[in-house]
């Protein structure tokens, strides 16, 4: 108990240390590099350098949990805490505890903070700012499909959950049926509400005696039910970056209208798995370690981890990045490098388990 005690506490020291660090470094160079392009209010500004840090602790969150083992471990060592804890019985297995536990709790914290949409998608509201002046810029000439029919926004103001400019369009037996037409539309009680449209219908055959085309005028109409404005500007708009509800909703709704979802999969999964190649690689590092300075190097031992660390973190961001742009499947790009990981730190950890 004296052991994860003390090694947690360093472990955590360390670990805001490092993060705070590299996150003041990130906003930082950021700032240099657009300071002149930022025509902002003093409130806007300081609300886009809030979303550019959370962006920031997004990122390097899980690299930083790494960066701090690494730390601790390197003051253990040269300390001699390290060798004082195996002379009183601890192993090495005992050592590692602290790290697995307090990196896993973090992790989990971190996951829960994709819940908050202010967190989640703090990178697409930090470059709306930038751009637009607001955090959430309407989405223009909107297309997609919903179950046979296909529907056109011409303007979606996501803050206000309405649209402008709808065309709803029919068809049956690959041939345009009616068309809905309609200035505004609310979305209220999970679904897009239309106060006034105009139906046009086509006839089925179209010759002399048919009847033409016929316009109606329709009240109180209810369309879209699930598409919440939050996935039509993030799914059909390509944006990846999703609150835990609204990406399990969207998939919901996208496998309901069988619609590819791989996007939806891999923002899933990036935010559920790939947190956790934290604790794996920190156990693969862990057992590479001499339990003294006398057997170690340690600036080669500091320099070697660290790149390890960095080359894994930016491969996992390579094939996350490769997956959300369906390149390769989703599960090949960040489920199975993570399993790799998971099967590696396993074997280390088995193989001195059992030797203690």
């Amino acid at each position: 108990m004296l052991a994860f005690k003390y090694i947690s506490f360093h472990y955590i020291k360390y670990f805001i240390i490092i993060l705070s660090a590299l996150v003041l470094f990130l906003v930082g160079f950021d700032y240099i590099g657009s300071a002149e392009k930022l025509e902002l209010s003093a409130n806007l500004f300081i609300i886009y350098l809030v979303y550019k840090a959370f962006f920031a602790i997004d990122m390097l969150l899980p690299i930083s949990l790494v960066f701090a083992m690494i730390s601790t471990k390197i003051l253990l060592i040269r300390s001699n805490a390290l060798v004082s804890f195996y002379s009183l019985g601890y192993s090495r297995v005992d050592i590692l505890k602290p790290f697995i536990v307090v990196s896993t709790l973090i992790i989990l914290l971190f996951i829960s903070l994709h819940s908050i949409s202010n967190f989640a998608r703090a990178d697409e509201f930090a470059k709306n700012i930038r751009k637009n002046a607001q955090y959430l810029s309407p989405t223009r000439d909107l297309f997609f499909t919903y179950k046979d029919k296909f529907v056109y926004f011409s303007k979606m103001l996501p803050l206000q959950e309405s649209a402008e400019d709808i065309r709803v369009f029919s068809f049956s037996n690959n041939s345009l049926k009616e068309v809905l037409i309609a200035s505004k539309a609310l979305y209220r009680d999970d679904a897009w509400q239309i106060n006034s449209a105009d139906v046009i219908t086509k006839p089925d055959a179209i010759n002399f005696d048919s009847l033409g085309i016929k316009v109606d005028e329709h009240k109180n109409l209810k369309i879209l039910e699930g598409f919440r404005p939050k996935i039509l500007d993030q799914v059909y708009e390509g944006k990846v970056n999703f609150t835990i509800k609204d990406a399990i909703d969207a998939y919901v709704l996208l496998k309901e209208q069988k619609i590819n979802t791989n996007v939806i999969k891999s923002s899933l999964y990036k935010i559920f798995i790939y947190p956790f190649f934290v604790p794996f690689v920190i156990v693969i590092i862990f057992f590479f370690v001499p339990v003294s300075v006398r057997f170690l190097n340690v600036s080669l031992f500091s320099f070697g981890a660290i790149l390890a660390s960095l080359l894994v973190w930016a491969l996992l961001f390579t094939f996350i990045e490769l997956s959300t742009h369906k390149v390769i499947p989703s599960e090949i790009g960040i489920i199975v490098p993570v399993m790799i990981l998971f099967l590696v730190a396993f074997g280390q950890w088995r193989k001195y388990r059992l030797a203690t």
